[in-house]
């Protein structure tokens, strides 16, 4: 569990449903991954189309879409429009948040 009593535990249990889905979490941490290691690096960097992120998983474009609306609206990513293309990301912060709750606490 987390150092901090301040986690929200309705707003993590949502983050696990989500993630509880081999193909979201599949999803999730391919987005995950397009972050960039530099905070001087473009938002632009971190997103990603629709069709590229669900390549390669065995699943249909529609299946995919659906996937990623649940990651959506457990906030977890963050979807825009962008012409034709719908563009997804995580946001670091997300990251952040996961990481913490898993830190080790330093006291009993």
């Amino acid at each position: 569990m987390s150092n901090s009593l301040t986690l929200d535990p309705e707003r993590f249990a949502a983050y696990f449903r989500a993630l509880s889905n081999p193909h979201r979490l599949r999803l999730f941490l391919r987005l995950a991954a397009c972050l960039p290691e530099e905070a001087t690096c473009a938002e632009r960097d971190m997103r990603r189309c629709v069709g590229v992120i669900g390549r390669d998983l065995g699943v249909t474009p529609p299946t995919v879409s659906h996937h990623l609306k649940e990651l959506r609206q457990a906030g977890l990513v963050h979807m825009e429009r962008r012409g034709q293309n719908i563009e997804c990301w995580v946001e670091p912060i997300t990251l952040r948040e996961l990481a913490e709750f898993f830190e080790v606490p330093k006291c009993c």
